[in-house]
């Protein structure tokens, strides 16, 4: 991990190894515009030249006035030339949030003059701010603990608690995600909603952004396409869950302690005559149906009959 300072209107770069990356350090969370500061304006000092140097100025005052020695800037603090580099970030990008001291949200399209006599009037640019629409963005107000929200002129708004009531109608997010449950006390179909209405620039980002989200990881390959980044994201999450989202369960019809006892009968193909005629009425209707789920989950203990109420079933619309 690569930490900046900022000392006379100077950057610095150092980097760390995992295990001596200093504990207090300061992140800073944005939208990306023009001019962006990368990682080669650092190595040519040329950075000053870029429109974006300001909010990177910006957060190296902000971390000192918090007397913080570090900060962290992902436009410049990734060789994004290196793609193993690059993998190796994004990976431990939720991480590296998580662990900041404070995290920065500065907010390009938000204004708040320091001699505004309204001290509400950036409210209404806040709700409709570009940054509560962008993919990455949802994990760096989600994984700090510590989140602070500032103006293009560097104006304190507020934070994540003073400002969760906004933040939380704003980015349809439930008030216990921002203050810092177990992402895995939310089910992985609410997880994934949280992303619905948000936009990256490289459609593979889609997929990537919510690594953290769901705590794992996977190799980058851009080129791959939305659809295959996620159908690998979804893959990686059933594994690491080890079965299927409790909601997905719950919306597929199903009965519940089926009683019959089929020991007796196990050579039967069907069950007995005036048997769990309740429950194959109930099965029969929903395929006769036009219900559009195409599972019904037949849940009971071992031998209580489930194989043959499905033998029974089957049977009846083989022949």
């Amino acid at each position: 991990m690569r930490l900046l300072q900022y000392n006379d209107g100077e950057l610095s770069l150092t980097t760390f190894f995992p295990d001596k990356i200093p504990q207090k350090y300061a992140i800073l969370s944005h939208t990306w515009g023009v001019e962006e500061v990368i990682f080669e304006d650092l190595q040519k000092r040329t950075y000053k030249e870029k429109a974006s140097y300001k909010k990177i100025r910006f957060c190296g005052e902000q971390a000192r006035r918090d007397g913080l020695q570090y900060f962290w800037v992902d436009t410049c603090c990734i060789d994004k030339s290196s793609s193993a580099e690059l993998t190796e970030a994004i990976n431990s990008m939720f991480r590296w949030y998580r662990e900041s001291t404070k995290c920065y949200v500065y907010l390009s399209d938000v204004s708040r003059p320091a001699v505004d006599s309204d001290d509400l009037a950036w409210e209404p640019a806040f709700r409709i701010s570009r940054w509560f629409t962008r993919g990455w963005t949802l994990q760096e107000l989600i994984a700090p603990a510590l989140v602070e929200f500032f103006s293009e002129e560097g104006e304190r708004l507020g934070d994540k608690s003073t400002l969760e009531g906004h933040i939380c109608e704003i980015a349809r997010l439930p008030a216990k995600a921002l203050r810092g449950s177990p992402l895995s006390d939310f089910s992985i179909t609410s997880r994934m909603s949280w992303a619905e209405r948000r936009e990256t620039t490289r459609e593979e980002d889609q997929a990537y952004s919510l690594l953290g989200i769901f705590d794992v990881y996977m190799p980058l390959i851009y080129g791959e396409g939305k659809e295959h980044a996620l159908e690998r994201l979804r893959e990686i999450i059933n594994k690491h869950s080890k079965g299927l989202d409790s909601d997905v369960l719950h919306h597929l019809p199903y009965t519940v302690e089926a009683p019959f006892n089929s020991y007796a009968k196990q050579d039967s193909p069907t069950c007995l005559p005036n048997t769990r005629v309740g429950l194959l009425k109930e099965i029969y209707n929903w395929v006769d149906s036009e219900d559009e789920r195409c599972i019904f989950w037949l849940n009971g203990l071992a031998g209580t009959g489930k194989s043959t109420i499905a033998r029974t079933v089957a049977r009846r619309y083989f022949e």
